[in-house]
């Protein structure tokens, strides 16, 4: 992280204040020009820093994002990786890593949902889900993975 920061120090000096550089908030533009993923300094210094693990709702089990296997690919590796580092929800609040693992494993029903949860607090409405695609030893996948 120290020289991520040193590197954006550096960037950020050699910002030039330009009209066309601060509407595009100084992302650069990629290399081949065809690209639509634009980095900035800051992006740069983020990168991989973060990552979203997955979310839970009402009576669904837990939906892990497992970013196309960037970072880990199976349950073990899933279980390396959130071991590596540390966990903190989107209050900003850190979370003991045994509590967030157990509790992530057991949220919600088997099949991916429980219904008699959901219909709790929806009880106008009995929409038809669908079952999630995809699973690995049993985790429930998102096949995206620009998800919140």
């Amino acid at each position: 992280m120290e020289e991520r920061k040193a590197r954006l120090q550096r960037r950020v000096e050699e910002m030039t204040m330009t009209p066309e550089n601060i509407e595009r908030n100084f992302n650069t533009i990629p290399i081949d020009g065809n690209s639509w993923e634009y980095d900035s300094p800051w992006s740069e210094f983020v990168n991989d820093v973060n990552v979203h693990l997955g979310k839970r709702s009402m009576g669904w089990k837990f939906l892990w994002n497992f970013h196309n296997n960037k970072y880990y690919h199976n349950l073990e590796s899933l279980l390396e990786f959130i071991n590596s580092g540390r966990v903190v929800n989107e209050y900003g609040e850190e979370l003991p890593i045994h509590e967030f693992v157990e509790m992530a494993l057991t949220w919600g029903g088997v099949d991916g949902y429980d219904l008699e949860t959901y219909y709790k607090a929806h009880p106008p409405q009995r929409p038809v889900f669908a079952k999630p695609e995809r699973y690995v030893e049993g985790l429930r996948i998102s096949d995206s993975v620009d998800f919140c």
